[in-house]
């Protein structure tokens, strides 16, 4: 198959793709919402992929020129790109495998095999004196990322060598590759292969992903100095030298990314005997909801950091935390680290001292910078600016005699980005990744153990390296040793890796188990196990405690022991196997978990060594359109969380884990998406045990690389960083493998990169009982095992699991987009997601505000990016979480409650329905009660009997057996409210016996809609008028005084009592504060649609025409014509009729007509202030808390009570907030009891209100939410009507069309009267005005 294309004059053709393996065209055709048979939109599709594949190749010849120096030739290779020139007739004439000389390049086009991009060759003609004739070689540009077996290691002087891994994921000849040549599976079995070993194989096997030595002279010309070391093989010493002198080559060169680091494995605990590892998995799981009130977020949290580095490792003799104050030295560069700083008698007294575990960003070093797809450093990749900020660290230690004879392990959780690690002056690692664990031996390097000399770590850890290229996640860049550091001891032969396997059978019940245990040993041989016995024994955790108790110094009995297969002698895994009858299986709903205990026994039956950890039975599969976790279609409430404290930053502290666990789970969030990185191994522990589904993703992020694919070496093409972008997702799966937590493995955030695809394979080979997960582009690819995009609307994801050809759930990676005042729109996601086929949820961005504690003028507030200094900054991105930095919620959280209950009330046509949506649990661990409501006031309420109902299954109340019946027939009210509560009847592990866990309110059907009584006027007027210059006063003695003004037309003051309530007048409001979402997607935002159209806080009303009109004895009648503008531009006109009862009340009748070409408007209603005092707002309609149009089925219908200080919401970053929606009557009263009663009136539909001490203008001046200033008075909102929030995202205008304001013609009535001390105000609004 052949496509062509044009551009700029230019044809190129290119041979062979294969564009079906990005995208089939029926997939096409459903994205791009295009018919099927329109083969001129899938032409014109791949086109454009042909177009964007024809640019990457040029420019990389052009760049490759351009940085030898060779201008001229480069300038006329940009001439051809764009003329009519010898390459433009190569473009047009060559096919696969032709080449053309020009100017003494040679160009060559080469389909490559395996790769989805064809291959491009360029190559010098060079003039050879020894043969006389003219030779090419040929410079691999593309090479054939998919069968890479090897990566290179660069010498000085341009010496290459290439260095092979035994167990490089994709070298399986078997398979996939099985017609590479023979001899690359002998190569790859060797430790190193120098150029010329290499070469014959090379010119045969022109798959090898080998770039030539002309490529790897540039790169050293450009990087100015090469270790001239062996990255495997050299000593310690020669390593010392090359690093003093210059070793900006390690962390600039993406093939370099370790040196001497294990290979990465589970966590080890290295217990002495069965009983301690029991022990020690007894009081590690010894959590609840109540650890949670320790969590800090203040000052308090440094210390608290180092108290949970050493309480993770109580109980194991042999670990030993190095966590806690080291020696400290921040220089703003690598060349200005001290010479030999990590030598034993170098002087660090005159350092500072730090905390590790930490950021040091967050103790006063250098400047936190948050961003979201912008590098925070220019884009060259794989260099990083010279001023590279670097933290050196020194700490001393000595070891327990206790651990003699044995081998020293020092073992860093993770430190950013880069790091290099010393003890006693010798350098014994090197590593990358500052979301992964690295692990050194150190045994030769320590002093021996009855030695009196302290042992000297020194860590040089750079803020930037090349791996910061994978690492472009939206939230905040923070360097240092951020996790714990520990020292291990191991046996001479230990237990170095352990993978638990269980094979559900079809019906559940029974499970045959699999452990795979690798050995570790200096003197072991190939083959040879027959000096050591492994054994492996699981234990029901839930038991352990008590049988501990019961058996002193005896071991429980196991459920399971697993013994060595039959025949098996492997060298690296011995695989154990056993069978469980009927396991207790674990899910999100029931986190059943067992400990496994790996013993490690020598010949005479002693033990030598026992690993441990908690395992969880459960079987992850897919069905048609549907993910089954043990068979069940379970659906992911799930929300993406970052590691993220106020204080600390990415360090950990246990009590703040479990606080994010215990919200999810009390809020009804069963699952979590790793964003973006792997986590601190002590949180999927507690997953584990609270019952959490987790994703987890490598710390792989390359979107700020997405405009600059031209770049001759950047990472999502280039060929050198796969070895990085393999050895991040690999050692994820090898940390993490034995949690139950985790369904499925994550290859990465946001985009399709071709390194992926080889991770994707070695991942599903790895580990074939989870799933893979993958969003950005490769969601529409087979990469991925779910559908899983980002911010799909939601009439798409409906379409999308309705496609017919797609056969896969479709689970919202990122939905929701949490960003201030947001989250609207959010249940109707779950209404599409409880009714379609093949829609299993999503993940909400994101769970917390990830602000950061600055001191601004001597008081500690919320910070975001920018008010650190930070020049590349996204603002206030980083704040779109659904809880604030201290996990205090946000109100958008009872709509995310609501909408992932388990359980649903619906009012059916003779009966409610209570339906369990669980997939596990029945009913019997919860309580059922009703509440009764009428008018807003509780009727009656009690327990609700609801029989022990089925996962799945539902229970049917008819309404003429319930017991609020009669209740709910007899009362008078006009609205008449059930809510049905779900309540926890028992504590757990994560919630208090008490917690509710659901409610549901349902409208019951009033025959009383109608009623209300008449207010009696006297028959002879008591209302005085008045007129005072352009004031009309309106009054009845020592009662109410209102004050008109005529030239305006508003009311512009109102006495109760002689008491002033109003200190500016009622008048019309068109716009509101902004919210982050009103000014997403720059020149569409409504935000600039507003400005456009002049619609801002100034604008003013002019009065065109005004009347008075006594009605009658009781009742003045005023109208007005007002005409809306601002900055001289008309907007709308407005009729308005003002009607004064004796009794004190107002109506207010308004007839609004916008131009019809103005947008959509933010909000049509009326705006007063009122004096300080009435700060008592009481309302009849939605809340307690903040609702909004759009984000309001969480929110009941009641009678509430808040004090204006109460209603305002502290988003960091202001902007419109506090309202509450569906509000028939308002009250705002001071101590005494005197104020303003407001309604709706007439026909009008309930309003959304709000009150505050802050106004319109106040909350879009403010940048911070300290730094808004109280107002002289309280700025109330009626808003007939009020603009969503939106929330689908936040960088495009998405508010759902209904719950916009088109500009056309609205009538609306608002009444106000005065409140007195003895006013009901439901009866004020039951009351009722003569015509």
């Amino acid at each position: 198959m052949e496509w062509f294309c044009k551009e700029e004059g230019m044809e190129v053709r290119f041979s062979n793709v294969d564009f079906s393996e990005f995208c089939s065209h029926e997939e096409f055709c459903y994205w791009s919402k295009v018919d099927p048979e329109d083969e001129d939109a899938w032409e014109a599709w791949v086109t454009w992929q042909s177009r964007r594949i024809r640019r990457l190749r040029l420019n990389e010849i052009y760049r490759f020129l351009a940085s030898q120096g060779r201008m001229e030739e480069a300038t006329d290779l940009l001439h051809e790109m764009t003329q009519e020139g010898p390459l433009s007739q190569l473009a047009r004439n060559v096919g696969a495998s032709e080449e053309f000389i020009h100017k003494g390049w040679t160009f060559r086009l080469d389909p490559g095999p395996y790769c989805l991009y064809t291959r491009l060759h360029v190559g010098e003609t060079i003039f050879d004196k020894e043969s006389g004739k003219m030779v090419r070689e040929y410079d691999d540009l593309f090479c054939n990322l998919q069968s890479d077996c090897a990566y290179l290691d660069y010498f000085k002087d341009t010496e290459l060598s290439l260095v092979c891994e035994k167990n490089w994921p994709v070298q399986d000849t078997s398979r996939k590759y099985k017609d590479l040549h023979p001899d690359t599976l002998k190569y790859a079995q060797k430790d190193t292969l120098s150029v010329k070993e290499i070469a014959p194989f090379y010119m045969r096997q022109r798959k090898a992903p080998i770039p030539s030595t002309t490529y790897a002279a540039y790169l050293i010309r450009k990087m100015k100095v090469a270790i001239n070391i062996s990255l495997f093989r050299s000593p310690a010493d020669e390593v010392n030298r090359a690093i003093s002198h210059n070793y900006r080559m390690a962390w600039e060169d993406p093939s370099f990314i370790k040196w001497q680091k294990r290979n990465a494995h589970v966590p080890w605990r290295s217990h002495d005997t069965i009983e301690g590892s029991l022990k020690y998995w007894c009081d590690r799981n010894n959590v609840k909801y109540s650890n949670a009130e320790h969590a800090v977020w203040n000052d308090d949290a440094v210390s608290a950091a180092l108290e949970s580095a050493a309480q993770w490792i109580k109980g194991l003799p042999f670990v030993r935390s190095l966590s806690g104050y080291w020696r400290f030295l921040f220089t703003p560069s690598p060349s200005k680290v001290p010479l030999n700083f990590y030598e034993c008698g170098f002087n660090d007294s005159n350092w500072d001292s730090l905390p590790v575990p930490s950021n040091w960003q967050m103790h006063g070093f250098d400047s936190p910078i948050c961003t979201n797809t912008v590098y925070p450093f220019p884009m060259d990749p794989p260099f990083v600016p010279s001023e590279n900020p670097t933290g050196c660290y020194r700490k001393n230690f000595r070891l327990p005699k206790e651990w003699r004879g044995r081998r020293i392990l020092l073992h860093f959780e993770a430190a950013d980005s880069a790091y290099f690690a010393w003890v006693n002056g010798v350098v014994v690692g090197y590593s990358q990744d500052g979301r992964l664990p690295a692990e050194f031996e150190i045994t030769d390097y320590c002093h021996p153990l009855d030695s009196d000399k302290d042992n000297v770590l020194a860590v040089q850890v750079m803020r930037w390296s090349d791996g910061s290229y994978l690492e472009d996640q939206d939230h905040w860049w923070l360097s240092g040793i951020h996790r714990d550091v520990i020292l291990l001891s191991k046996p001479q032969v230990f237990i170095t890796d352990y993978f638990f396997i269980a094979n559900l059978s079809e019906d559940l019940s029974g499970a045959d188990l699999k452990v795979e245990v690798k050995l570790d040993s200096l003197k072991e041989k190939s083959g040879d196990v027959s000096s050591v016995a492994i054994e492996a024994l699981l234990f029901e955790s839930a038991t352990l405690p008590d049988k501990l108790a019961d058996e002193l110094n005896s071991i429980p009995h196991s459920v399971v022991d697993m013994k060595i297969k039959p025949g098996d002698c492997g060298f690296n895994g011995h695989w154990l196997e056993g069978k469980l009858e009927n396991p207790k299986l674990w899910s999100s709903e029931q986190p059943n978990l067992y400990t496994l205990v790996v013993v490690l026994k020598d010949s005479s039956g002693n033990v030598i060594e026992c690993e441990s950890c908690q395992v969880g039975i459960r079987k992850v599969a897919l069905a048609n359109k549907q993910m089954l976790v043990n068979g069940c279609p379970v659906v992911i409430k799930g929300v993406n969380r970052h590691e993220h404290h106020p204080r600390v930053g990415k360090t950990n502290i246990e009590a703040c884990m479990i606080k994010d666990l215990v919200l999810m789970k009390q809020n009804n969030i069963n699952a979590v998406k790793n964003s973006h990185y792997p986590q601190h191994p002590r949180w999927y522990e507690l997953c584990d045990l609270f019952g959490v589904y987790v994703i987890d993703e490598p710390n792989i992020d390359t979107r700020g690389c997405f405009s600059h694919t031209h770049l001759i070496d950047d990472p999502v093409y280039g060929p050198h960083w796969i070895s990085a972008i393999l050895d991040r997702g690999s050692s994820m799966v090898e940390r993490d493998k034995n949690h139950a937590s985790i369904i499925a493995w994550s290859l990465g955030n946001d985009g399709y990169r071709n390194h992926i695809s080889a991770m994707a394979e070695w991942i599903r080979e790895r580990d074939p009982t989870r799933i893979i997960h993958h969003d950005g582009f490769g969601s529409a690819t087979n990469l991925t095992d779910i559908v899983c995009p980002k911010y799909m609307r939601v009439e798409d994801i409906v379409r999308k699991a309705n496609y017919v050809y797609e056969k896969r759930p479709l689970i919202l990676s990122e939905y929701s987009h949490a960003m201030g005042n947001s989250n609207g729109n959010i249940d109707e996601y779950w209404d599409a997601i409880d009714s379609t086929f093949g829609l299993q949820g999503g993940f909400i961005t994101d769970w917390v505000d990830q602000g950061l504690l600055k001191d601004f003028n001597g008081t500690m507030h919320w910070a975001y990016g920018g008010d650190f200094g930070d020049k590349s900054n996204t603002l206030n991105f980083c704040l779109n979480g659904i809880v604030w930095p201290d996990r205090t919620p946000h109100p958008a959280v009872h709509e995310v409650k609501y909408v992932y209950q388990p359980f649903k009330a619906v009012l059916l046509q003779d009966r409610i329905q209570i339906k369990n949506t669980h997939y596990f649990d029945t009913t019997e661990a919860f309580e059922f009660t009703w509440i009764l409501q009428g008018d807003g006031t509780i009727i009656s309420s009690g327990l609700l009997d609801v029989p022990i109902t089925a996962p799945q299954a539902h229970y049917d109340i008819k309404l003429e057996c319930s017991p609020w019946y009669t209740l709910w027939k007899t009362c008078e009210a006009n609205e008449v409210y059930l809510t049905i509560i779900t309540k926890q009847k028992y504590s757990s592990r994560s919630i208090k016996e008490g917690h509710i866990i659901a409610s549901t309110q349902l409208s019951l059907p009033s025959d009383n809609a109608s009623i209300s009584h008449l207010i009696e006027m006297p028959k002879v007027s008591c209302v005085a008028k008045e007129v005072v210059g352009n004031i009309i006063v309106f009054s009845k003695k020592d009662a109410w005084e209102i004050k008109l003004n005529t030239k305006t037309g508003t009311i512009e003051n109102l006495k109760v009592n002689g008491k002033t309530l109003l200190t500016k007048g009622i008048s019309l409001c068109f716009y509101r504060a902004l919210t982050d979402n009103d000014k997403g997607g720059r020149s569409k935002s409504y935000a600039s649609k507003w400005k456009v159209a002049s619609i801002d806080a100034k604008i003013s009303t002019h009065l065109e025409d005004f009347s008075v009109k006594e009605q009658s004895d009781f009742c003045w009648q005023i109208s007005t014509r007002l005409v809306a503008k601002n900055y001289g531009c008309t907007l709308m006109t407005i009729d308005n009729k003002y009607s004064i009862y004796s009794s004190g009340d107002i109506i207010l009748e308004y007839h609004v007509i916008p131009k019809d070409d103005l947008p959509a408007l933010p909000r049509i209603g009326v705006v007063f202030h009122v004096e300080k005092e009435f700060n008592m707002v009481s309302w009849y309609g939605r809340g307690p808390f903040e609702c909004y149009p759009d984000r309001k089925s969480s929110a009941h219908v009641g009678v509430y009570e808040k004090t204006v200080m109460d209603m305002h919401v502290p988003y960091i970053v202001p902007s419109e907030s506090g309202g509450r929606s569906d509000v028939r009557w308002v009250g705002l009263r001071n101590e005494d009891g005197m104020g303003l009663f407001a309604s709706i009136y007439g026909g009008s539909p309930p309003m959304q209100i709000s009150a505050s001490y802050y106004g319109l203008e106040e909350l879009d001046r403010s940048t911070h939410n300290h730094e808004l200033v109280e107002g002289d008075d309280i700025e109330v909102h009626l808003d007939h009507k009020h603009m969503g929030v939106g929330g689908d995202d936040s960088w495009t205008p998405c508010v759902h069309s209904q719950f916009l304001i088109p500009p056309v013609a609205y009538s609306f009535s608002f009444r106000f009267c005065p409140i007195f001390p003895f006013s009901s105000l439901q009866e004020i609004f039951k009351s009722h005005l003569p015509q």
